[in-house]
């Protein structure tokens, strides 16, 4: 008879040696470490000149959505590419599958069509 309890103490000590090391170095650089602060070493520093314009603008959020639409529509070709090598394999079920998930993906799509997500302004 075999226990599996001497697996889960091993990763329990491993655990709980990590977070104190963590912990310890922490510490350490607390204590030991130097604490002078300066406004010369608050300063931004960028290239060895100092700031004269204001920080960049963020990027704006439609930025954002299309990346993310991006990834989603870049997702859906990794779906497709092992489905189309097991095709024969899934048969009927693997093809109803693969055109419902095709489908939502396209409604999903023609949304974002509709809404302006595409148009990069």
């Amino acid at each position: 008879m075999q226990t599996y309890g001497a697996e889960w103490v091993v990763i329990g000590l491993m655990l709980i040696a990590a977070f104190s090391m963590g912990m310890l170095l922490l510490s350490l650089n607390l204590i030991i470490g130097p604490k002078k602060p300066s406004p010369t070493k608050d300063a931004p520093y960028e290239s060895g000149l100092p700031d004269i314009s204001p920080v960049k603008a963020r990027f704006t959020p439609r930025f954002y959505l299309v990346a993310m639409l991006f990834v989603i529509f870049d997702i859906e070709a990794i779906f497709i590419f092992p489905w189309a090598v097991i095709f024969e394999r899934l048969g009927r079920y693997g093809f109803v599958e693969m055109v419902s998930f095709i489908t939502i993906l396209f409604v999903g799509y023609i949304y974002a069509w509709k809404k302006g997500a595409l148009e990069w302004v």
